[in-house]
C-alpha cells in the first residue's frame, strides 16, 4: 500500500470529514485509499463478502462535483463505510452470509440504508458475518472464516465479525453490523474498536433479515466514540415501516459528547466478576474503573441476580422467533431450492436441508422443541417471565446508577476452530452481552487495554432505555484519557 493510503485509511470518520473540507483530500481519493487497503489486506482478513468498486466510486465522484458546486452536503459525505450483509441493499446482493440466499438481490434498501445513502456516506460493500447473525466466532459462515487484525490466527468475534474487522483492519472507517445478543458488542472487545447497540427500537430493523425479532437491533462500530456518535446522529429515530421503532426525539448525541457527566454513579455488577472471567481481562476492566472513578465516578457494587439464567433464557426465546422467522426460507417462497425432490414435502426438506448450516439448523430445532405441545410452557413461557425479571433487575440498579460496567467478554479473541466443536462453550463467550438484548437496554463497548499476547480487551458499559447521550458522555470521558483507541492493528 501507498504512504497516502496507510495515512488515510488510520483516520476516524471525523477526521476524514474534516480533511475533505480543509481540501487535503477528496471523496474520490479517499475511496480509493480504502478500496486499495481492501484489496491489500482483505484476502487475509476476509471482511468483505462482496466490494461494489465501481459504484463506490461513483458516489465520490458526484460528491465532489457536487461540493465543487457549493451544494449542501450529508453529514457523512465522503465517509466510506461497509455494511452487515445481512441489512438489505437495493440491487446489491445480501446474503446473510447463507447458501440459502446465495442469490438474493433486494429489490429496495434497508432504512439505514436509506440514511446512509442521504448522508452521502460511501458504501464500500457487504461484510462477512456468521450465517442469519447466528454465532460469537463468524465461522458458521457459508463463505469464509473472518480473521481477526490483531492476530490473524484468531476469530474476530460475531456474529458482525466482519463489519468489526473491516473496521479494525483500517479497511472502513466505520460500519454498521447488528446485535441481537451480543453480535456488535463482543467483537468490537475481541477487535480493539467501538461497538454500540443501540436501545430496541432507537434504529429502525426495516430491512434488516431478522433472526430473533424481539431482540435484534442495528448498531455501529468505529475506531472511537466520536464515530459513534457521528454515525448514530444518522441512523437513529422513528420509521413507520418498522411498529417496534419509537418516536422518541433523537438528540444530536456529538452536542455534548465532550462535556463530562459529572457527578455519575457506574454500578459494578459482581455477577459479571464471577467464575470464567480471564484474569488480564478482568485486570484491565478494574483498571478502566479506577481511572473513571479518579475521573469523578462513584463506584457502587450492584448485583442483578437474575443474570445467571441469561444465557438460558436467551436461547429459549432467541431460538423460538429464529424458527418462526427462518420458515419462509423453504424453496418456494424465498432462497435456494434443490433440484433433486421427488415430491413437495421433499423438495422443502432438500432445499433446506441443503440451504442452512449445522448451527442454524440446531437453532432452528431447539426453537421448534421449545415451541411444540407440551413444551411451551414449561420452556418458551418460562423463559419470557425470566426475561421481565431480568429488565427488572436493570430497571432496579438504573434507579441508582448512571451505568452499569462490567467486561464486554469473558476471554480475549480465541484461536480458528477452538471452540467449533463445543457449542455451550461458544454460546458462553456471550454471557456479559446477552442480558443487555433481553432487556432492551442499550450498551456499548469500549476499547480498554491488550492482553500479554496483544489482543484487546473490552470494557461494557450498559445504559437505561434511551441514555445513548448519557452512554456515550461516558464512554468519551474514558476515552479521552487513554490510548488505546488511537492503536491500529498492522496486518503482516
Amino acid at each position: 500500500m501507498s504512504n497516502l493510503t496507510s495515512k488515510l485509511t488510520e483516520k476516524s470518520a471525523a477526521e476524514l470529514i474534516q480533511i475533505q473540507a480543509k481540501g487535503e483530500a477528496n471523496a474520490e481519493t479517499i475511496t480509493k485509499a480504502f478500496l486499495e487497503a481492501i484489496k491489500a489486506k482483505d484476502p487475509k482478513v476476509k471482511s468483505f463478502l462482496l466490494v461494489n468498486e465501481e459504484a463506490a466510486l461513483a458516489t465520490a465522484r458526484s460528491i465532489d462535483l457536487r461540493r465543487s458546486k457549493g451544494e449542501k452536503l450529508g453529514t457523512l459525505a465522503g465517509v466510506p463505510i461497509a455494511v452487515k450483509d445481512n441489512i438489505c441493499t437495493k440491487g446489491i446482493i445480501t446474503t446473510c452470509g447463507s447458501k440459502i440466499l446465495e442469490h438474493f438481490v433486494p429489490p429496495y434498501d434497508a432504512h439505514v440504508t436509506e440514511k446512509l445513502h442521504q448522508a452521502d456516506a460511501v458504501i464500500l460493500g457487504k461484510t462477512n458475518l456468521d450465517e442469519f447473525a447466528m454465532g460469537s466466532s463468524t465461522e458458521n459462515s457459508a463463505y469464509q472464516t473472518t480473521r481477526n487484525p490483531w492476530n490473524l490466527e484468531c476469530i474476530p468475534g460475531g456474529s458482525s465479525g466482519g463489519s468489526a474487522a473491516a473496521v479494525a483492519a483500517c479497511e472502513a472507517p466505520i460500519s454498521l453490523g447488528s446485535d441481537t445478543g451480543g453480535s456488535i458488542r463482543q467483537p468490537a472487545s475481541l477487535c480493539g474498536i467501538v461497538g454500540l447497540k443501540p436501545t430496541y427500537g432507537r434504529v429502525s430493523r426495516y430491512g434488516l433479515v431478522a433472526y430473533a425479532s424481539s431482540l435484534d437491533q442495528i448498531g455501529t462500530f468505529s475506531h472511537d466514540v466520536t464515530d459513534t456518535a457521528l454515525l448514530l446522529n444518522v441512523i437513529a429515530g422513528k420509521d413507520d415501516r418498522d411498529s417496534t421503532c419509537t418516536a422518541n426525539e433523537v438528540p444530536d448525541y456529538t452536542a455534548n459528547l465532550e462535556v463530562p457527566l459529572k457527578p455519575f454513579t457506574i454500578g459494578v455488577a459482581r455477577e459479571y466478576f464471577a467464575g470464567g472471567l480471564d484474569a488480564e481481562v478482568e485486570k484491565s476492566v478494574r483498571e478502566a474503573l479506577d481511572l473513571l472513578k479518579s475521573r469523578g465516578a462513584t463506584i457502587k457494587e450492584i448485583s442483578l441476580p437474575h443474570s445467571t439464567y441469561a444465557i438460558a433464557t436467551y436461547y429459549l426465546v432467541a431460538t423460538a422467533e429464529a424458527s418462526s422467522n427462518l420458515a419462509r426460507y423453504d424453496g418456494v417462497h424465498y432462497g435456494h431450492r434443490s433440484k433433486n425432490h421427488s415430491n413437495l414435502i421433499d423438495m422443502y426438506s432438500k432445499s433446506r436441508g441443503e440451504g442452512f448450516g449445522s448451527e442454524v439448523k440446531r437453532r432452528i430445532l431447539l426453537g421448534n422443541y421449545s415451541l411444540s405441545s407440551g413444551y411451551i410452557d414449561a420452556f418458551y413461557l418460562k423463559a419470557l417471565k425470566v426475561r421481565r425479571l431480568i429488565r427488572d433487575d436493570f430497571d432496579k440498579a438504573f434507579a441508582d446508577c448512571d451505568v452499569i460496567a462490567g467486561p464486554t467478554a469473558p476471554t480475549c479473541a480465541f484461536k480458528v476452530g477452538e471452540k467449533s466443536s463445543d457449542p455451550l462453550s461458544m454460546y458462553l463467550s456471550d454471557i456479559y452481552t446477552i442480558s443487555c438484548n433481553l432487556a432492551g437496554i442499550p450498551g456499548i463497548s469500549i476499547p480498554c487495554g491488550f492482553n500479554s499476547k496483544n489482543l484487546p480487551i473490552g470494557l461494557q458499559l450498559l445504559g437505561a432505555p434511551f441514555s445513548e447521550e448519557k452512554l456515550l458522555r461516558i464512554a468519551r470521558t474514558y476515552e479521552k484519557e487513554t490510548p488505546w483507541h488511537l492503536k491500529r492493528a498492522q496486518i503482516s
